[in-house]
């Protein structure tokens, strides 16, 4: 079965692209037509994810299926090459589910300027960039798929954002390509110290021991700034808040609940298998900055005024634990930050999505303008508030599990590191992680607090009522633009049905990881054993 099916995965990889074809040839004024192609587009591509699913042998878990390669670019040795593992399929099958939901979402939440045909169009271009990186086994075609989601998002960013939209466009492309030239210099790197053979990801991990352990802390350094920009860990953070805050609702669901993952994945699928020697010398440091981002991350959201950027820092703190995770060179470790991604992937996307359609029916963000939630909206209130408590590492919801298992790991770290005298840092480090914990609950139910609880403010208390004048006077500063800010307060409505159909499966997902962990946790644990076997295990 593993050599079976090999077209399976460019299948699910390039179909949306064939979605893409048939919608250039329809009128930019018949809205309609282009959003049924796209969905139903994306719904065949989820179609095949699930027959994946079905065919993926479980008790291989840890080999590379429906495994094909091709020449591609005989002068450089990069070739096609494609496979699933345990590691990869929860997060292949994330992107094809997340984008799905956002174009069902986006049926009648398409952001002003109303261009549903490019703003589709760019939505099926970024599901062949993600789904390209989680199956690509070969270093160039990882690159090329890691790169082809820039500019769908810069352009989403750039065009359907909000007021400051041009600032954080530019600043996402100009930190993303930077790591980016990095990581490719890395990549050269790896080539050329392994005899100048081949790109692909399997040959590199068998060879990649041979390269000279100060030339491999050089190129781990390469890599690690690449996927570090992309995750985003602290410092190379301060472009995922302006590229969250100006994002339309759909930018940032995709963001958070697949773009972050690129990174993290890189680590576990690239850094770490190809360079054991030098991801043991890296690891402490990528400890530290982890749990510093964990905090950063942690106090940022407490001091926001603004409830999507603070969603957005709440990122930047929930990566950290996935990061610590991978820092312990561990299989509980690693196993909990592959876990924590697909986790966070669900319950920020879902957060997110409350945000926007919170902001589609107020006009503003502003947390101060917000309350009352639960009486005017009582559906929409309890769901910010599910997303809250599973966000915060709830037991019984999947995100504690993304969260607890990479503390527990930081506790006893790989004997390797152990070995080097690490052991006394990496349980400071579970020390302070844990105190992230607290912070997450603090600036979680501060928000939920402040937002859903009480009397809605005096500018919202009469639904319905004319509100031109309060509209105007005071909304948030990248509020002006939505495409409904004009319109009355007769707005304020509870959870629509595309909203309900968009959200329910990610509710429900969250609950079935929450209280079955061991549903993704026996797919992704024998590829990791096999992984982290180089570290000495435990």
């Amino acid at each position: 079965m593993i050599q079976d099916k090999q077209w399976l995965l460019s299948v699910g990889v390039f179909l949306p692209l064939a979605g893409v074809l048939v919608m250039l040839f329809i009128p930019k004024k018949d809205e309609a037509s282009a959003k049924g192609v796209a969905i139903i587009t994306a719904a065949l591509t989820l179609v095949v994810g699930v027959y994946t699913l079905l065919q993926f042998d479980y008790d291989q878990s840890e080999k590379l299926q429906f495994f094909t390669t091709n020449n591609w670019i005989k002068p450089i040795k990069a070739t096609y090459t494609v496979g699933l593992d345990g590691i990869s399929l929860p997060l292949y099958i994330l992107s094809m589910v997340i984008t799905l939901l956002v174009m069902i979402y986006s049926w009648d939440h398409v952001p002003s300027p109303g261009n549903a045909k490019a703003f589709f169009i760019l939505m099926l271009v970024l599901q062949t960039g993600m789904a390209g990186t989680f199956v690509a086994q070969d270093l160039i075609l990882f690159f090329v798929f890691f790169e082809v989601v820039l500019l769908p998002m810069y352009f989403m960013i750039g065009v359907w954002g909000g007021d400051n939209r041009q600032y954080a466009s530019l600043k996402f492309f100009l930190y993303t390509m930077f790591g980016s030239a990095l990581m490719l210099v890395a990549f050269i790197a790896l080539f050329i110290n392994t005899g100048s053979v081949s790109f692909s990801i399997p040959y590199l991990i068998e060879h990649g021991s041979s390269i000279a352990k100060n030339t491999a802390i050089w190129i781990f350094a390469g890599m690690f700034i690449g996927f570090a920009v992309k995750v985003p860990m602290f410092p190379f953070h301060t472009w995922l808040p302006d590229a969250h805050t100006q994002a339309p609702t759909q930018g940032s669901v995709i963001l958070a609940a697949i773009l972050l993952k690129l990174g993290t994945y890189g680590f576990v699928r690239i850094a770490l298998p190809i360079l054991p020697q030098a991801a043991v010398k890296w690891a402490p440091a990528i400890g530290v900055l982890a749990v510093v981002g964990i905090i950063y991350g942690s106090l940022g959201c407490l001091a926001q005024t603004d409830m999507k950027r603070l969603i957005a820092f709440s990122s930047v703190a929930h990566m950290g634990f996935v990061m610590l995770g991978i820092s312990t060179l561990t299989p509980l470790g690693i196993n909990a930050a592959l876990f924590g991604m697909v986790a966070h992937g669900l319950i920020t996307g879902m957060l997110f999505f409350v945000a926007g359609s919170v902001k589609e029916r107020y006009h503003t963000l502003e947390i101060k303008r917000l309350s009352g939630m639960l009486l005017q909206m009582p559906r929409m209130g309890w769901i910010l508030g599910f997303c809250a408590m599973a966000s915060l590492g709830l037991p019984g919801l999947a995100g504690f599990w993304g969260e607890f298992p990479a503390i527990l790991a930081s506790w006893s770290p790989s004997s390797v590191l152990v070995a080097n005298g690490h052991e006394t840092l990496f349980r400071v480090l579970t020390i302070i992680a844990a105190l992230g914990t607290v912070l997450a609950a603090g600036y979680l139910l501060w928000l939920y607090q402040r937002t859903a609880f009480g009397e809605p403010t005096a500018e919202f208390a009469t639904a319905g009522h004319d509100s031109h004048g309060h509209d105007s006077h005071g909304s948030d500063s990248h509020g002006s633009d939505d495409h409904g800010s004009e319109d009355h307060h007769s707005d304020i409505h509870d959870v629509s049905t595309f909203e309900w159909i968009a959200w329910t499966p990610l509710l429900v997902a969250i609950v079935v990881f929450g209280v079955v962990p061991s549903l993704m946790f026996k797919i992704m644990d024998p590829a990791v054993q096999q992984l982290t076997s180089v570290f000495g295990g435990k």
